[in-house]
C-alpha cells in the first residue's frame, strides 16, 4: 500500500549536505515534517531555511551522533514539536581509505562511533516511541560494501555491514509491532564523502562505478518511505554481484581485484 507522507514527521541525522540535506528536502516537498539533526549548525541551518523558503516545515538541532544523549533530544524535539515520529532515516555516517592492516586504531574507533553506534542510538532512541504508537518507520542508509568488501573500504565495509546486521535483525524483532525497517545501499554518490575522507585518510579515492547523485539516492529514499521495503540497491544491477559473491567469493574476489587495479593501480 502506497503511503502519504504529508504530515508524517521524520527525523534525519547527517542532515547539513549529502544525501541526508537532499533527502530531507525530498521529504519536506512530500509534505513531510522534519527534524534534521546534524554537527555543523550553520550547514544545518541553511538547510532548514532551503526547506522553509520552499513551504516545508522543518527543525534543526546540532547534535553529536556519537552522544546517545544528544541523538535522544533529537528525537525527542520531534516528539515535543509534532506529537509523533513516523521516520527515523539514520544517515549519519563517515568515511576512510586505507589497507586493513596500517588503519590506525583511533580512526577505526571513530568510524565505528559514527556509523554504528550512531545508528544503534537512533534505534534506541526511536523504537520505544514507535511501539507506542504501533507505527514508524526506520530508514538505515548503508553502502554497497556493506554486502560485499572491497580493498581500500575494510574498515568503512566492516561499519556498514554492522549496519546491514542491526537493521535484519531488527526487521525481525518489530515483525509484529507494526515497525517496518528498511536498508538503503547506494554506489558512489557526488556528495562531499570522498573529499572529506580523503583528508582524514592516507589515500585519495574518487568515486568509482556508476556515479548517482545525492537527490537520485533521496527519490530512492522517498519510494522506500512511501512503499516500504526490507532492502533497496540503489544501482539494481548490484544484486548480481551480492548474488555472485554469495554462490562463488573467489571468483567475485578475481572480479574486483581486477577492476580496483585499473581505478586504483599500487592499492
Amino acid at each position: 500500500m502506497r503511503r502519504d507522507l504529508k504530515n508524517r514527521v521524520a527525523v534525519i541525522t547527517g542532515a547539513s549536505s549529502g544525501i541526508g540535506r537532499a533527502a530531507a528536502l525530498a521529504l519536506a516537498r512530500e509534505g513531510a515534517r522534519v527534524v534534521l539533526g546534524a554537527r555543523r549548525s550553520d550547514r544545518l541551518q541553511e538547510a532548514v531555511e532551503a526547506i522553509r523558503d520552499r513551504g516545508g516545515e522543518a527543525r534543526g538541532l546540532q547534535i553529536d551522533v556519537t552522544r546517545p544523549e544528544e541523538v535522544a533530544r533529537l528525537v525527542g524535539e520531534a516528539v515535543a514539536a509534532f506529537g509523533r515520529l513516523d521516520i527515523l532515516l539514520n544517515n549519519a555516517g563517515v568515511g576512510y581509505f586505507g589497507r586493513v592492516e596500517s588503519m590506525p586504531v583511533e580512526d577505526v574507533r571513530y568510524l565505528f562511533e559514527v556509523n554504528v553506534m550512531g545508528t544503534l542510538f537512533g534505534i534506541q532512541a526511536a523504537v520505544p516511541i514507535m511501539r507506542s504508537q504501533r507505527s514508524g518507520h526506520i530508514i538505515t542508509v548503508s553502502s554497497v560494501v556493506g554486502k560485499r568488501a572491497a580493498p581500500g573500504y575494510g574498515v568503512y565495509s566492516a561499519t556498514k555491514f554492522a549496519q546491514v546486521a542491526l537493521s535484519e535483525s531488527l526487521r525481525l524483532e518489530l515483525a509484529d509491532a507494526g515497525i517496518d525497517v528498511s536498508l538503503i545501499c547506494p554506489v558512489s554518490t557526488t556528495t562531499e564523502f570522498f573529499e572529506v575522507a580523503a583528508s582524514r585518510s592516507r589515500r585519495k579515492f574518487d568515486p568509482a562505478g556508476p556515479i548517482y547523485s545525492a537527490e537520485q539516492v533521496a527519490e530512492v529514499i522517498v519510494r522506500c518511505a512511501r512503499r516500504p521495503r526490507p532492502e533497496i540497491l540503489v544501482y539494481p544491477p548490484a544484486r548480481l554481484m551480492v548474488i555472485l559473491n554469495a554462490v562463488s567469493p573467489r571468483l567475485m574476489d578475481r572480479l574486483l581485484a581486477m577492476y580496483w587495479k585499473k581505478v586504483h593501480p599500487g592499492l
